[in-house]
C-alpha cells in the first residue's frame, strides 16, 4: 500500500504543520505534536463553503428513533459475563488492561475457545509466535480445532482477514503492537495506536464483530497510549491483583451497556483462570480466636455484596511525623477519618503509627468503609479484640454523623447468609421489621454512639 505524505497536528491548538517540531509556532505548547493520518477529504480544497458539503442523514425526534434489543452472548465464563453487564454485545469494543503477566491474553484464549463451538471467532496476535500460543492452549488443556489463528500486525491486514472470515468475536493481542501503512510513526506510538483504533471500531460497528483489545499499562497503571483511546471504545476492564498471589479481579471502568464498577473475580490454577463463586470467603481471614484490629465490614462492587475484612495497626512512633498507610484504603480519607476519630470521639492518634489493610488484595473505594475502618483503628489501639460475628458498614461524615449508604439491605441479606448476628449501621439503613433477618441491628447516628456501643 503507498504511504501518504506525513501530515502533523497540535494536540492542544489542533494546527496543521508540514513538519514535526518540539513546539507549536501557534499556540506554543510543547510536545504537543503528533502525526496523524492524511484525509484526501480534507485536502480536496473546500474549506469554508459550507453550501458545498453533502447531508447524507436526517434529523429524527427521539421518539422516531425504533427500538432495537441489544444483542448478547455468552463467554463461557460467569464472571466476564458479570463484568460486560450480562455478556458480549455485538459490535462491541471491549479494551482490557493490566500488568504484564496477570493472566490477559489467558484468559481471552480461554474465552475465544469456548465461543468458538458454537459461533466464528479470530485471535489475532502481533506479541507472540502462534507456537506459544498452541503452547499455553496445550497447556491449559483447551480445545484447539476451532479457533482460527493469526499472526499480524499491519491492521489493514487484520481488516481484510476479518471482512473475509466474518467472525463473531475477535481478539486483538495486543493494541500497542499494531500499526497502520497510513502513519509512518513507530507502533506503539499515539498516532499509529488512535489511528489503528479508529479503524478497528469501525470495522466492529459495520461488521457487528465484537472485538477485544489487549492493552499495556504504565507503571502508574495507566493504560499506555493516548487517553481517547479509553473514549473510542465501548468498555474498559482493568486486570488487578498481585502476580504474587492466586486471586485476580477484572474492574469494569466505562460500559456503554452494563454496570461501572462491577467487579469479577477469578482465581489462577495450572488449568488457566477459574471463576470464584462465592468470593466473600477469599477476602475474610480464618481466625482461631479473635484478634484486635480486625473489623468485617460488607462493600458493594458493581451490583455484588462483598464481605471484606479491615485490618488495621496502631503502633507509637519514634518519628517526627506519624506514618499513615493504606492498603486497598484511599490514603487521604484515612487522614480524614483519623481526625474525625480525634474530634469526635476524643482519641488522638497524633503520635503513633496506622496502618490499614483490606485483606485478599481487593480495593475498596467505596464510603460505606468509614466506621469499619474507624473500629479497626480503636480496637488495634486499645488493644481490645472485637465480636467475630460483629459486622460494620456506614459512612462517616466531617461533624461526625453516620450517614447511610445505598442498597441496605442486600447487604444485610450477605451478612445473614454467612452467619453474622450483631450489625452497626446507620439507623437510616434500618429496614422495617417484616425484614429483621434474624440479626441484632444496632442503627446510629453519630460517631459517638457507635464508639458507646462496643
Amino acid at each position: 500500500m503507498p504511504k501518504n505524505s506525513p501530515r502533523y497536528q497540535c494536540q492542544e491548538c489542533s494546527a496543521i504543520l508540514a513538519k514535526w517540531s518540539g513546539q507549536c509556532p501557534d499556540c506554543a505548547s510543547w510536545n504537543s505534536i503528533v502525526e496523524v493520518a492524511d484525509d484526501p477529504a480534507r485536502s480536496s480544497g473546500r474549506r469554508g463553503n459550507w453550501a458545498e458539503y453533502p447531508t447524507t442523514s436526517e434529523v429524527i425526534a427521539l421518539s422516531q428513533v425504533p427500538d432495537t434489543k441489544t444483542l448478547r452472548f455468552a463467554t463461557g465464563i460467569d464472571e466476564l459475563d458479570r463484568v460486560l453487564g450480562g455478556g458480549m454485545v455485538n459490535g462491541s469494543v471491549v479494551l482490557l488492561g493490566g500488568d504484564p503477566g496477570i493472566g490477559k491474553s489467558t484468559i481471552l484464549l480461554q474465552c475465544l475457545t469456548r465461543i468458538s463451538h458454537r459461533l466464528a471467532t479470530l485471535y489475532v496476535t502481533g506479541e507472540e509466535s502462534l507456537q506459544q500460543v498452541s503452547l499455553r492452549a496445550q497447556r491449559l488443556s483447551l480445545p484447539r480445532d476451532h479457533l482460527q489463528m493469526l499472526s499480524a500486525t499491519c491492521v489493514e491486514e487484520i481488516v481484510s482477514h476479518a471482512l473475509k472470515l466474518k467472525p463473531a468475536a475477535m481478539v486483538i493481542d495486543s493494541i500497542q503492537t499494531i500499526y497502520s501503512d497510513r502513519v509512518q510513526s513507530a507502533p506503539g506510538s499515539v498516532s499509529q495506536i488512535r489511528e489503528s483504533t479508529a479503524l478497528l471500531v469501525r470495522l466492529a460497528k459495520q461488521q457487528q464483530i465484537a472485538i477485544f483489545l489487549v492493552g499495556h499499562v504504565t507503571k502508574e497503571g495507566q493504560l499506555a497510549g493516548p487517553r481517547v483511546l479509553e473514549h473510542m471504545v465501548d468498555t474498559v476492564l482493568y486486570f488487578e491483583g498481585d502476580s504474587s498471589t492466586r486471586y485476580r479481579v477484572i474492574r469494569a471502568v466505562k460500559n456503554r451497556f452494563g454496570a461501572v464498577n462491577e467487579i469479577g473475580i477469578f482465581a489462577m490454577t495450572d488449568q488457566g483462570l477459574k471463576t470464584v463463586t462465592n468470593p466473600s470467603a477469599i477476602f475474610l481471614a480464618q481466625h482461631d480466636k479473635p484478634v484486635t484490629g480486625s473489623v468485617i465490614m460488607v462493600s458493594r462492587e458493581g451490583t455484588r455484596p462483598i464481605l471484606v475484612e479491615i485490618q488495621a495497626l496502631v503502633a507509637e512512633t519514634h518519628l517526627g511525623n506519624p506514618r499513615r498507610v493504606s492498603v486497598g484504603l484511599e490514603a487521604n480519607r484515612l487522614a480524614m477519618l483519623l481526625a474525625i476519630l480525634q474530634r469526635h470521639g476524643g482519641i488522638p492518634l497524633y503520635d503513633q503509627d496506622v496502618f490499614v489493610n483490606a485483606v485478599g488484595g481487593v480495593r475498596v473505594s467505596e464510603t460505606g468503609a468509614d466506621l469499619a475502618v474507624i473500629l479497626a483503628i480503636l480496637s488495634s489501639f486499645r488493644d481490645q479484640p472485637l465480636d467475630s460475628r460483629l459486622l460494620v458498614f456506614g459512612e462517616v461524615g466531617l461533624s461526625g454523623e453516620i450517614r447511610p449508604v445505598p442498597n441496605g439491605e442486600e447487604r444485610l441479606r450477605e451478612a445473614a447468609k454467612h452467619g453474622f448476628e450483631r450489625v452497626i449501621l446507620p439507623r437510616a439503613n434500618l429496614p422495617s421489621k417484616k425484614k429483621r433477618m434474624d440479626l441484632e441491628l444496632i442503627g446510629v447516628n453519630h460517631l459517638a454512639e457507635a464508639l458507646n456501643t462496643l
